[in-house]
């Protein structure tokens, strides 16, 4: 089963979700994945997050609104 690592950025101000996003991508392993916590679906992060190559899966949340999984596209952690 891969790791799964946590980022909460709900309360956080524009851009910061943002930034603190792709600063945790930059040290995420292949075949463990980050989720992320949000109170909105991150539209901009998407297009950098396919630039870069990962994949992702946004779903309903359960201690927020918004939950994304990101992961290195290929390596299958979340599949």
């Amino acid at each position: 089963m891969p790791v799964e690592h946590i980022l909460d950025v709900s309360q956080l101000e524009p851009c910061e979700p943002l930034e603190r996003t792709l600063v945790a991508l930059t040290t995420l392993p292949v075949g463990e994945y980050l989720k992320v916590l949000h109170r909105m679906e991150p539209y901009p992060l998407y297009q950098i997050l396919s630039k870069q190559g990962f994949a992702w899966r946004t779903q309903p949340g359960d201690a927020t609104p918004v939950e994304i999984l990101i992961w290195h596209r290929g390596d299958g952690a979340t599949g």
